[in-house]
């Protein structure tokens, strides 16, 4: 399978070949060998050419939401068979619901109603799995509502914040 792969400001093109569980994954001409397994729910254990990791993945619309060390990413997915990248699509219009990638408590909130935000800057600190992960913009607006306070523990889904 070949993807097209938008996250964190930057596009990849990416080959998955394998299957149950074992996975030979190319990212834009850099092979990588990857034990992908399921431990819950909104959580995998992955093993990225001999390195351990714990992600937190939430499938979306677009693509899936991802908490990788310390991290959290956007990832929007298009298949490259069918045409142009997911940068080329436009976004759609209207307020942007940021919700929680996976169970956890609200740490920090660095956002304001009525801020003015720029894309990829940070919106919240979440703390799931033992790692703090700054939930960002996903693209340039205005805060329109923060639904949390900190220390406030949230599940998986929860609506968080709301950007226009």
């Amino acid at each position: 399978m070949i993807l097209d792969a938008s996250f964190d400001g930057r596009s990849v093109r990416v080959e998955v070949r394998g299957e149950a569980g074992r996975y030979r994954v190319t990212l834009d001409g850099q092979t990588l060998e990857v034990d992908y397994q399921r431990t819950g729910r909104d959580f995998a254990s992955l093993l990225v050419d001999g390195r351990s990791y714990e992600a937190g993945i939430v499938r979306q619309p677009e693509g899936y939401t991802v908490a990788l060390t310390g991290a959290t990413y956007d990832v929007e997915l298009k298949d490259a068979a069918r045409g142009a990248g997911p940068s080329a699509r436009a976004r759609p219009a209207g307020p942007v619901a940021l919700k929680a990638p996976m169970p956890g408590k609200v740490v920090r909130v660095l956002a304001t109603v009525g801020q003015q935000v720029q894309a990829g800057e940070g919106l919240l600190v979440m703390e799931a799995m033992k790692m703090e992960n700054e939930l960002k913009a996903p693209r340039a607006g205005r805060v329109r509502e923060v639904l949390v306070g900190e220390r406030q523990a949230v599940e998986t889904g929860a609506l968080l914040l709301v950007l226009e």
